[in-house]
């Protein structure tokens, strides 16, 4: 990195160089967890995360991400019985849901949660975390993380003309996710599959997403406000919003014979072959492998082809991109194993922040004990200034 003087020569004013997008650039300490993209790994706290995944339920490590630890056995009774209270909302978010369904449209739950998000807070009395103690702090993210499941689906059901589902608190969180989603309490199955995509995906580094609820709780907001701004964040494509399409994709090539031809039309004009490649990792990513042997565990046509299309995509880009690693990220396989559990595609994304609310919630929670507001620079580069300004002709 380079360090340059500011135009003005003000020595005050030095700026560092860094790369587009902030790549590789470390920005604060944390002890929630890390990527290791050369290696393929990832961990929430000293735990893998896939270990987690396989082993643990969604409230357990939701506790250790909030708490620090796993919870025993009764602590994790204590939790689980404690968060499944926090899910029903406040009576006038809930009057004013079918509003906001209605005006989201096509634009979904996840643009709905937004506003649904902010309602919420000021009808729990969030207050800037910047005036709260640490016990507060962890009352108000516990109260918005386990909300959002039931914001999203009401204003998924609204938006389909059919009433919400009220949350039952005798169901775990997956397995009431997909309850009121459906209306039907879900097969066991279905419910650890789905719990385990959200394990996986609970955080993961500093992603935009993340960054962005760090940066607003830097200013001292409330809760809410910081998650909205991570849900604006994870509302585009190129963050949140690859589940869906990659199945898309699966469904453009349509049967194997034509995977070769559709593939390699599409990397020799440059276009990018969604579910595949990642920022970070330079080898596989560790959620795809997991989501893939859960596909395979239900087995079927669309996982057989999912695993056909993997395999001749990676060796079409081995081909055409030399020394270029590009393996399928967790999006690929997300896709499919939603479908198998009966998702509607409009809600990947959506399910995907119902995880990963837990991760913003604890990054929140790691920014505030910092009294440091982030507030970076930019440089100008446009116009020599002062110019004077010409008169009204």
């Amino acid at each position: 990195m380079s360090i340059n003087r500011a135009a003005n020569g003000r020595d005050a004013g030095a700026f560092v160089d860094v790369p587009r997008g902030l790549a590789g650039v470390v920005v604060t300490d944390t002890v929630l967890g890390d990527v290791r993209g050369a290696e393929g790994f990832y961990h929430y706290r000293q735990y893998s995360a896939v270990e987690l995944a396989r082993s643990r339920g969604f409230e357990d490590v939701w506790h250790l991400l909030v708490h620090g630890e796993l919870p025993d056995a009764a602590q994790s009774s204590a939790f689980a019985a404690r968060t499944a209270e926090l899910r029903r909302l406040p009576e006038e978010v809930r009057a004013a849901l079918p509003a906001i369904a209605a005006a989201s449209g096509r634009a979904g739950a996840l643009a709905g949660m937004r506003t649904a998000l902010s309602l919420f807070g000021a009808a729990r009395g969030f207050r800037p975390v910047y005036d709260l103690d640490g016990e507060q702090r962890r009352a108000d993210a516990l109260a918005a993380s386990a909300a959002v499941p039931t914001l999203l689906t009401a204003l998924h059901r609204l938006g389909q003309g059919l009433a919400p589902v009220e949350p039952r608190d005798d169901l775990s969180y997956a397995a009431n996710y997909l309850y009121m989603m459906t209306g039907s309490e879900p097969e066991p199955g279905r419910a650890r599959a789905v719990e385990q995509y959200l394990i996986s995906t609970i955080d993961h580094g500093f992603n935009a997403s993340t960054f962005t609820a760090r940066v607003i709780a830097s200013t001292g907001a409330d809760v809410a406000a910081c998650l909205g701004g991570a849900v604006g964040a994870l509302s585009g494509p190129l963050h949140g919003g690859a589940p869906s399409r990659a199945l898309d994709t699966l469904d453009a090539i349509g049967t194997p014979d034509r995977i070769d031809s559709w593939i390699r039309e599409r990397v020799l004009a440059g276009d990018r072959i969604m579910g595949f490649g990642h920022p970070v990792y330079r080898t596989e990513d560790p959620r795809s492998r997991m989501l893939r042997e859960i596909a395979q565990g239900f087995g079927g046509p669309l996982v057989d082809f999912a695993v056909e299309v993997e395999r001749q995509v990676e060796a079409i880009l081995a081909e055409l991109k030399p020394g270029r690693e590009l393996h399928t990220n967790v999006e690929f396989y997300a896709g499919v194993v939603m479908e198998l559990c009966g998702l509607p595609r409009e809600m990947f994304t959506p399910t995907f922040a119902a995880a990963r609310v837990v991760g913003w919630s604890a990054n929140i929670l790691e920014q505030a004990e910092d009294p440091k507001i982030i507030r970076p620079a930019a440089r100008y580069v446009g116009p020599g200034a002062p110019v004077g300004v010409p008169a009204v002709a």
